[in-house]
């Protein structure tokens, strides 16, 4: 069984192994062999500012989850220094296009002993928020150590991941109860936590982040950007009687595509054209690494193709790839129909509230494991179609039709998952609030010992 030391000397043993990973995976991202210093705790700014709030947030996905929350920490501690950190260059782009220089930013180091410990030395913080299943052991035990308050939010905890983290309990159980609260999606997950040992006073179910999406100006802006580069427009009003132009032709989105996904996607696609011509198939490869390869697909399959990297006008192509980063929600504001990729194999699905926050009808593949919870109120609500496991192609083909002849089908179903959306919103606050409450203890304490 694993303890946090044994934990320690493998991780020194095996961090020669890491760099390699990085570096490999650099040949397709060079950014992952950029900025290699911050992944052995070297903070990018030597002038950081110290004693403020730390956030990771790993990836794409959990920035925009935090978007929401981190607004609400600015705007209650304006004198505390916020930084956000990741662990993905995709991440980390992210970070900077939503928050610019209001966060300090760099990536969280590895869970290497000196690594975090000069991460801890360089921003010596006052509370150190952790999100979903981020369990860094090491550099939670230093926290803890040194009376850092630590809260871990929209805890996620699958089935899969459960059974996983209990053959290594004598690590992960300890880890846990370092928390000083655990913040839960669902009492689901709630449950996995206490089944792993997590104390029950520590933990509480506080909703789930990620309902609490909202419209901003840099959305609407790469609407607008992205809405020039389809093939003609054609010019409505809307409910404020401003001139909002929407494009001509019907967008299938496929969002968030890992390997496998845009083969099904395209199957279904050459079938759909044949009664659809004009139907305009958007794909949104998950990795930005995939790009070119997803773009290869295409073209040899025989579909014309449009990049948006490219940055030219739509004529008459097949397939609009977006190859580009921070663009989807725009993207899914634009389109008529949506399928989450990652939802065809065991990857378990990507969040189906984006695209409902635009009211938009949304198609699933046969995993979407990744979201029980909010899959379970989709279902209640017929907010969404789930697939089944077998002939994916040959399903989308007969879903996609059915929502493209019923215009009234389209509209019902958006409509349904906005409502699960704005029924759900709310973590945020909640969340802020145990911050706030870990805060004034760490005043408290500080003033109990002058």
């Amino acid at each position: 069984m694993i303890s946090l030391l044994i934990y320690r000397v493998l991780l020194l043993l095996l961090s020669p192994l890491v760099v390699i990973l990085l570096l490999i995976r650099s040949k397709n991202n060079k950014a992952y062999r950029q900025r290699l210093s911050e992944r052995f705790g070297f903070f990018p700014n030597q002038a950081a500012k110290q004693g403020g709030i730390v956030v990771h947030a790993a990836s794409v996905g959990e920035v925009i989850a935090l978007k929401s929350f981190i607004e609400k920490l600015l705007l209650t501690y304006p004198q505390l220094p916020i930084t956000v950190t990741s662990f993905t260059p995709t991440g980390s782009a992210q970070i900077n296009k939503l928050f610019g220089e209001r966060v300090q930013h760099g990536y969280l180091p590895l869970d290497l002993w000196p690594c975090t410990v000069l991460f801890l030395r360089r921003l010596k913080p006052k509370t150190i928020i952790f999100m979903e299943t981020e369990l860094w052991p090491n550099l939670i035990a230093q926290c803890s150590k040194q009376k850092i308050k630590l809260l871990l939010i929209n805890g996620r905890l699958s089935k899969k991941s459960l059974h996983s983290y209990a053959k290594i309990s004598p690590l992960i159980t300890p880890c846990l109860n370092r928390f000083d609260k655990i913040l839960c999606q669902s009492q689901e997950n709630l449950e996995h936590f206490l089944q792993l040992g997590s104390d029950s006073n520590r933990c509480i179910n506080s909703g789930n982040l990620k309902f609490d999406i909202s419209i901003n100006n840099q959305v609407m802006a790469k609407k607008a950007e992205l809405s020039e580069l389809l093939f003609q427009t054609t010019e409505s009003h809307n409910a404020n009687g401003k001139n909002d132009n929407k494009p001509n032709r019907t967008l299938w989105l496929v969002a968030s595509t890992h390997e496998g996904d845009e083969a099904i996607a395209l199957n279904a696609f050459k079938k759909l054209l044949i009664q659809y011509p004009d139907l305009l198939l958007v794909l949104v490869p998950r990795h930005p690494e995939r790009f070119d390869q997803v773009a290869k697909l295409c073209l040899t399959q025989g579909f014309t193709l449009a990049r948006r990297s490219e940055n030219t006008q739509l004529n008459n192509q097949q397939v609009w790839l977006l190859d580009s980063l921070g663009e989807l929600m725009a993207a899914f504001d634009l389109s008529n129909i949506v399928t989450m990729g990652g939802s065809f194999s065991e990857i378990g699905g990507h969040n189906p509230l984006e695209p409902a926050l635009f009211a938009k009808p949304i198609i699933v593949g046969h995993n979407m494991s990744n979201f029980n919870e909010i899959m379970q109120q989709l279902r209640e609500e017929d907010g969404i179609i789930e697939l089944s496991i077998n002939e994916p192609a040959n399903q989308l083909v007969e879903q996609v039709s059915n929502l493209l002849q019923q215009p009234t089908q389209q509209q019902l179903l958006g409509e349904k998952a906005l409502k699960v959306v704005l029924a759900n919103q709310g973590a945020s606050e909640r969340s802020l609030n145990e911050v706030k409450k870990l805060l004034s203890a760490t005043t408290n304490s500080i003033e109990s010992n002058q």
